[in-house]
C-alpha cells in the first residue's frame, strides 16, 4: 500500500511492494546489531493472548519471511499479515498463520468500485479463494479502488455487484473477503472506502458473514476519529484490525495520539476472535524491540 510522507523527517512515499524490495543488506545489518532474536536468547514472557496478534509482512522488509517467522515466534505470537501463496510454505514450516492473505488484488486504486475491473477481479479472486481455502486459511483482502469521479453511492452499487459474483464461492469455500478502510486525506488520495459508514453500508447490503471490513485504526483516526465508539457500534462488520501511530504511521506508544491499550480493551470486550495486526513502520533503532513493545501494549 502506498505510504505518503506527511511531514519533515518522515518516511518518503513507498508501496508495500517497494518496502519488500529493500532487502538483504538491512537483514545483515540487523543481525550484526543483534536485532534479530538469537536462538539461545531468553524467551519472552508468555502473552495473555486475549487478542490474537499479527504483524504486516511489508513493515519488516529487512527480514526474510523465515526470519520474520522466527521473530514473531520468539516474541510470543504466531501470525503474519499480507503474505501471498509463494510464502505460505515458509509460514507453515514455522507454525505461523497467514492471518490476512493477499495476492488476488489489482492494487489499491483498481478495485470493485470500478466495473471495468470486475471481470479480471472475479477471475483472480475465484482462483485465489481456492488457494486460500486449500491452504487452510480464512481471510483474503480486497479493496474498493478509487472514486475516479464517480458518486460514492454509485461506487457502492458497483462494488456490491462485483463482490456478489464471487461471494457465493467464498461462502462455499469458507473464505472471508475483507475490504480495507483506508484514509484518502494523507496516504491514499481518492480511495473510495475511506469512512466506516460507507463500508458498513456495503456490509449490510451484502448481508454475508463471508464479507467484512478491515478496520485500520490509523487510517480511521485520520478520517473520522471516534475509534472506540465506532468499534462499539459496528464491530460485527469488522473482521480484522490494523494498528499504527498517528501522526506518522510509526510506533504506537506514548509518542503519538492514540491510546492503544484502551482501544484493544474495547475490541476484546466485543468478543472479537479474529486478529489485530501491527502495521506501523518502525522508526526506532531497534525495530524488533518496537514490535515487541507494540505486542505488549495490545496484549490486554
Amino acid at each position: 500500500m502506498p505510504i505518503q510522507s506527511i511531514g519533515p523527517g518522515q518516511a518518503p512515499q513507498l508501496t508495500r511492494r517497494d518496502a519488500l524490495r529493500i532487502a538483504v543488506a538491512g537483514s545483515v545489518a540487523l543481525g550484526a546489531a543483534g536485532l534479530l532474536p538469537a536462538a539461545t536468547a531468553t524467551a519472552t514472557a508468555p502473552l495473555r493472548g486475549h487478542l490474537k496478534q499479527s504483524v504486516a509482512r511489508w513493515t519488516f522488509p529487512q527480514l526474510s519471511v523465515a526470519q520474520l517467522c522466527t521473530t514473531v515466534k520468539h516474541i510470543g505470537f504466531a501470525a503474519i499479515d499480507l503474505v501471498g501463496p509463494e510464502d505460505w510454505p515458509t509460514l507453515k514450516a514455522h507454525g505461523v498463520d497467514s492471518a490476512m492473505c493477499n495476492g488476488a488484488e489489482l492494487g489499491l486504486t483498481r478495485g470493485f468500485a470500478g466495473t471495468q475491473f470486475h471481470d479480471e477481479l472475479v477471475a483472480r479472486y475465484t482462483r485465489h479463494i481456492d488457494l486460500v481455502a486449500d491452504a487452510g486459511y480464512r481471510n483474503l483482502i480486497c479493496f474498493s479502488g478509487n472514486r475516479s469521479g464517480m458518486d460514492p453511492q454509485q461506487g457502492m452499487a458497483n462494488a456490491e455487484a462485483g463482490l456478489k459474483r464471487i461471494l457465493g464461492h467464498a461462502e462455499k469455500r469458507g473464505v472471508v473477503l475483507v475490504m480495507e478502510l483506508l484514509n484518502s486525506r494523507v496516504d491514499h488520495p481518492d480511495y473510495l472506502c475511506d469512512h466506516s459508514a460507507w463500508g458498513v453500508e456495503l456490509c449490510q447490503r451484502l448481508g454475508s458473514d463471508n464479507f467484512g471490513l478491515l478496520y485500520d485504526i490509523y487510517h480511521m483516526q485520520i478520517m473520522e476519529g471516534d475509534i472506540i465508539a465506532t468499534i462499539g457500534r459496528h464491530h460485527a462488520c469488522f473482521k480484522h484490525y490494523h494498528t499504527a501511530g498517528v501522526p506518522g504511521r510509526h510506533e504506537i506508544g506514548d509518542q503519538q495520539e492514540l491510546n492503544y491499550p484502551a482501544i484493544c480493551r474495547a475490541i476484546r470486550d466485543t468478543g472479537f476472535d479474529g486478529y489485530l495486526a501491527q502495521e506501523f513502520m518502525p522508526a526506532a533503532p531497534d525495530p524488533v524491540g518496537s514490535l515487541r513493545e507494540a505486542i505488549g501494549l495490545c496484549d490486554v
